[in-house]
C-alpha cells in the first residue's frame, strides 16, 4: 500500500512536467530544421517563459485535481486495507483450525484453502483495477490541465504577440533566463482569474 501512496503524492506534477517537455520538444524539432532562417529572425523575436512548477503548485484548477486525487488514492488505499485485513483473519482462523484439526476431512480443509487462496485473487485483482483506474484518472486530469493552460495562452498571446512562451521546469529547460522575460505572474493570475472551483 506504500507504493500506492508514493504513487499517487505528485503524480498529477510529474505526468505534467513530462506533458509540458514533449511540448517543448516539439517546438524545438519544428525550429531545427531551418538554423539559418532562425538565426536571421531571432532579433526581431518576442520571447517569454512561465515556470511550469509555480503553475501547478498555485494554478487553482492543478490544486483541485491534486485535491481530488489524494481523496481517491485514500478511498482505495482504505478499501484495500479493509478488504485485506479480513482476509488476514480469515487466514488466521484457517490455520488455527487446521492445527486443531477441526474439519471433518482434509476434502474440506482443502475447499477452505481454494476458497481463502480465491478471495487472495481476487484482492490482487481488484488491486490492479483500481490502481489502474487511478493511473487513468491521472491521465485525463494531465491532459485537462494542459488543454486549459495552452487554451488561456493561445487567447493570452493574441494581445500580447509572443513568438515563443516556454515552459521552464526547474533548470531542465533553461539554463539562464532574465526574469523580465519570466510572464508567470500574469498566467497564473489570468488562469486563476477565469477558474471557478466547484467547491465554491
Amino acid at each position: 500500500m506504500k507504493r500506492l501512496n508514493y504513487l499517487m503524492n505528485g503524480l498529477v506534477a510529474l505526468a505534467l512536467i513530462v506533458l509540458f517537455s514533449q511540448c517543448a520538444g516539439k517546438t524545438e524539432t519544428q525550429t531545427a530544421g531551418a538554423p539559418a532562417q532562425a538565426a536571421a529572425g531571432l532579433s526581431g523575436m518576442k520571447i517569454a517563459y512561465v515556470e511550469i512548477d509555480t503553475l501547478l503548485a498555485k494554478y487553482n484548477f492543478c490544486i483541485d485535481l491534486n485535491e481530488a486525487m489524494v481523496k481517491k488514492s485514500e478511498n482505495v488505499r482504505l478499501t484495500l486495507n479493509q478488504k485485506a485485513k479480513e482476509l488476514d483473519k480469515q487466514k488466521q482462523e484457517f490455520q488455527t483450525k487446521y492445527q486443531n484439526n477441526a474439519y471433518l476431512s482434509q476434502e474440506r480443509a482443502q475447499q477452505e484453502y481454494n476458497r481463502i487462496a480465491k478471495l487472495e485473487q481476487d484482492l490482487q485483482a481488484l488491486s490492479n483495477k483500481l490502481q489502474s483506474e487511478l493511473m487513468s484518472e491521472n491521465d485525463k486530469n494531465s491532459l485537462q490541465l494542459r488543454d486549459s493552460i495552452n487554451a488561456f495562452l493561445k487567447e493570452y498571446n493574441k494581445t500580447k504577440g509572443y513568438s515563443l512562451i516556454i515552459s521552464n521546469t526547474g533548470f531542465d529547460n533553461l539554463l539562464y533566463a532574465d526574469s523580465v522575460y519570466n510572464i508567470t505572474k500574469e498566467i497564473l493570475d489570468g488562469l486563476n482569474a477565469r477558474y471557478s472551483s466547484p467547491k465554491k
